[in-house]
């Protein structure tokens, strides 16, 4: 395969270099099968992106390499690329937006292996800018806890949400943990979202304090698994469905 080129992606001219680069040592999983996987499963993955910004965990050098956290898109990046800018208290960051298989693909020709976006979209609709249309519980095992736990207290979150009309799905976190998410609709703030997913979490882990705990302390972890309500916080993101890990 030639190390050097340009895809056609639905139209889009991609440069592409170094696609023999062995991006999993472990596997052998060179650069140019993660684009292929990115490229085949971009009508699963893409409705889980649009309209959310995202942040990059980049391996350019190898999942052997230290990995870099990337939020502001790069110097050189596509003009045809949607992207986003938002305010924090030092800086504006300009994030990308993935829309199509094409975005897909230059992320993975930029070797961002892991994607990660928040519970909020860029537009929900007049007046519904920056609100969360899905709640997310990312359930995290302690040590000595195996995963078939982790996803008994997953049905457990299940039989909860689906008593408040609300249907879930549960999620590989790629991890050791498993996230479980519902829609809402109508799409409300996230610290909303956060408080109801706290309420919930709280709720489950008096019910079931030897087997769930909905605080942070890591000295409480033994043996139960920890409801992680935070994720559903403005500022923090989540791994999206399908996303490959750096591991």
């Amino acid at each position: 395969m030639a190390d050097n080129g340009v895809l056609d992606v639905d139209g889009r001219a991609i440069g592409v270099t170094n696609l023999d680069k062995v991006l999993y040592p472990e596997s052998g999983t060179r650069k140019f099968e993660v684009i292929d996987y990115y490229t085949r499963i971009a009508d699963a993955m893409l409705p889980h992106l649009r309209r959310r910004i995202v942040t990059r965990k980049r391996w350019p050098s190898g999942v052997d390499a230290a990995p870099f956290f990337e939020k502001n898109l790069p110097a050189g990046s596509p003009e045809w690329l949607d992207r986003y800018t938002v305010g924090h208290s030092k800086r504006a960051i300009v994030y990308p937006v993935i829309s199509d298989r094409a975005d897909l693909v230059w992320m993975a020709q930029m070797a961002a292996l892991e994607l990660h976006v928040p519970q909020w979209r860029i537009d929900g609709g007049p007046g519904q800018e920056g609100l969360a249309n899905r709640i997310i519980f990312d359930l995290d095992p302690g040590p000595g806890v195996p995963l078939t736990q982790c996803a008994q207290i997953a049905i457990l979150i299940r039989d909860v949400l689906a008593g408040a009309g609300l249907q879930s799905w549960p999620v590989t976190s790629g991890g050791k943990g498993i996230h479980v998410y519902a829609r809402i609709d109508p799409p409300v703030s996230p610290d909303s979202a956060r408080a109801v997913a706290r309420e919930l979490a709280e709720g489950l882990s008096a019910a079931h304090p030897d087997a769930i705990t909905a605080t942070m302390t890591k000295a409480v972890r033994e043996d139960r698994v920890f409801l992680d309500w935070s994720q559903n916080s403005g500022s923090k993101t989540t791994l999206a469905p399908y996303s490959l890990r750096g591991r």
